[in-house]
């Protein structure tokens, strides 16, 4: 990992350029991770993202006895799987922050069986997880509260599934029905298995990234919308022998929304017009906002069209990106509103609070409600210092409010904790200096 000063500091950016290839997709890797070692055979892991939430995943899949290792030229990991058998049946397991981590985790271990005690740091014990531990226990697990009801720590213990008819919340998390269906073949040996999802399902795209993994490791599921999802019984996951993870579409969105400000072209790499990432509809916001987008099958490029227009606009599907819009919204030409982004509260922070109060810094209107942020440039960009919250999606969003627009100045930005990207992206600050040219 690279060394990070306490801050960064970015001075005002006239114009951007250049070619970006992306690290591989956090929500694709640790999937993939786990996958692979619930899996019959080897899988090699091409383009792995390497990051804090991939790190505490992998040391998580060491601990439970699984074999995995980088291969000689570092550029991908092979991981043995174990047919849904795991080697160890007592462990503790520290997951760090990483929701794609813990929660898959955790339906996996609680069906398989065993003592297992899952904890994080601070932030990841104020996440929540009663919808899933719910979920499983309702359904013969036996999962403890270890401090508070609802939220990590949690110790997991031998219990039966004995139930094949599942129900999970959508409206909190997509990431617990993306556990549940990851964990699914462990349930469906001699039965199928459905999962109803209660209320609205949420980040719908974020699913249809686990269903598309799941089908590239030999399990189908059947679905009734977005309402239920079934298994067939006897379903097992087989490895596909080499697998390539997608670059990070959240993570392009800097990059491109740096060109729609500053001129751009700017190209990402890793990801094209046919990626299973939600994310990638960032760029249709780019297009209505008034950018210019180009489309391979490996590749965005994006450009400058001029002032950017304001949106009024639901981002249920895309709730990471939308902090990207946000940012743009600080450049756009009126008041922009970004509705149905209540995800955000529980997420790395409270995101719709952490958003509100460093924007009011660079000098914008901000008005906040339980689910929606309106935002309103002022006149000019202040000079500002930016607190992080830990968040790496915050750090990242920030740096863009150092670039210049057709109607708009940059301002001196200092990035506070800029060590936080390491969650997702260790090296977003070199390569986004790389694609600057100062004023």
């Amino acid at each position: 990992m690279p060394h990070y000063p306490k801050y960064i500091d970015l001075s005002p950016v006239k114009n951007v350029s250049g070619t970006v290839r992306l690290p591989g997709s956090k929500s694709i890797s640790n999937r993939t991770l786990l996958l692979s070692a619930l899996a019959d055979g080897k899988t090699v892991i091409k383009d792995l993202l390497a990051s804090d939430d991939t790190t505490v995943m992998l040391q998580a899949l060491q601990d439970l006895g699984i074999s995995w290792l980088q291969t000689e030229t570092g550029d991908a990991c092979v991981v043995t799987g174990t047919r849904g058998n795991l080697p160890v049946k007592e462990a503790d397991l520290f997951l760090g922050n990483a929701g794609t981590a813990i929660r898959p985790l955790t339906a996996a271990l609680a069906v398989l069986g065993g003592n297992f005690l899952l904890h994080g740091i601070k932030r990841m014990h104020e996440r929540p997880i009663g919808d899933l531990v719910d979920a499983l226990n309702e359904s013969g697990a036996n999962i403890e509260y270890v401090e508070n009801r609802g939220y990590p720590p949690i110790r997991i213990r031998d219990g039966h599934i004995h139930s094949h008819d599942l129900k999970v919340r959508g409206n909190v998390s997509s990431q617990f029905l993306t556990a549940l269906l990851m964990a699914s073949p462990l349930m469906a040996r001699t039965h199928d298995v459905t999962i109803h999802v209660v209320g609205e399902l949420i980040s719908k795209p974020y699913i249809e990234i686990t269903l598309n993994l799941m089908r590239v490791f030999g399990v189908e599921v059947e679905r009734d919308g977005w309402e239920s999802f079934t298994l067939k019984k006897g379903q097992t996951y087989k490895s596909p022998g080499t697998v390539h993870v997608e670059g990070d579409a959240s993570s392009a969105s800097y990059f491109l929304a740096a060109a729609a400000i500053a001129g751009g072209p700017v190209r990402v790499e890793g990801i094209g017009r046919n990626s299973i990432q939600g994310d990638v509809r960032f760029v249709d916001v780019l297009e209505r906002m008034g950018a210019k987008v180009v489309y391979g099958d490996n590749f965005i490029e994006v450009s400058s069209g001029g002032s950017l227009k304001h949106i009024d606009e639901d981002f249920n599907l895309i709730p990471d990106a939308a902090m990207t819009v946000a940012m743009l919204a600080v450049y756009a030409d009126g008041p922009s509103v970004l509705r149905n982004i209540g995800s955000w509260r529980v997420k790395e922070t409270d995101r719709i609070v952490a958003m509100a109060t460093e924007l009011k810094k660079l000098g914008a209107g901000v008005e906040a409600g339980e689910d929606w942020l309106k935002i309103t440039p002022g006149k000019r960009i202040f000079d500002a210092e930016i607190d992080t919250y830990d968040d790496h999606r915050m750090a990242m969003c920030f740096s863009l409010a150092c670039l210049c627009s057709p109607n708009r100045m940059g301002a001196k930005i200092r990035i506070n904790d800029p060590r936080c990207v390491s969650k997702t992206f260790p090296e977003y600050f070199q390569v986004f200096s790389a694609l600057s040219h100062s004023v």
